[in-house]
């Protein structure tokens, strides 16, 4: 009897349960809008990689740009090896070193060589300018600077630097110490 009353209330309990939703049509439709969907989306991203995968590979990388600049730079050296411009001489530098309290002085004379035609003509009417940089500059440098070869290079390479960075119709292609006393 207990088999019995638990039998009925099973049946009651089937039969007071809502009955599962008929909407067994529907289904495969949403699954399929679901699959076209995704299958969208899939593709979107892929297309997005495969277009920067593209676009990376058209970018230049390090090892590019490192060798065309050796190649530019030793094309230069052979073009300026080849070509002496025009040298142009400056008046003699008399100036105190830094730090030295007057006590060491430099003279110095040197000569711009240019590369231009047009920039000669600069040269001369800015020759007040350029001089006063110049004097700048040898007066800025401490007798440690000057002494060494180093310091001569780094000397020359600053004046050719400053020099080229106010000159609009050519350029200073290097700058030649004629004569280089201090004390």
């Amino acid at each position: 009897m207990a088999d019995d009353k638990a039998a009925a209330k099973d049946a009651a309990a089937a039969a007071a349960a809502p009955a599962p939703a008929s909407g067994g049509g529907k289904s495969p439709i949403l699954l399929m809008a679901l699959s076209v969907v995704n299958m969208l989306v899939v593709a979107g991203v892929g297309f997005m990689l495969w277009q920067g995968k593209k676009k990376e590979a058209a970018e230049p990388k390090v090892d590019h740009v490192i060798q065309g600049e050796h190649d530019t730079q030793t094309a230069e050296a052979h073009t300026e090896k080849a070509f002496i411009g025009k040298v142009v001489p400056l008046e003699t530098f008399i100036v105190n070193l830094s730090g030295s309290k007057g006590r060491r002085i430099a003279k110095v004379n040197m000569e711009l060589e240019l590369e231009g035609e047009q920039i000669q003509e600069e040269i001369e009417k800015r020759k007040a300018q350029i001089r006063d940089i110049i004097i700048i500059i040898l007066s800025s440098k401490t007798y440690d600077d000057v002494s060494a070869r180093e310091g001569k290079d780094g000397l020359r390479t600053e004046v050719k630097d400053t020099v080229n960075a106010f000159l609009t119709k050519g350029k200073i292609t290097n700058v030649y110490f004629t004569e280089f006393i201090y004390h």
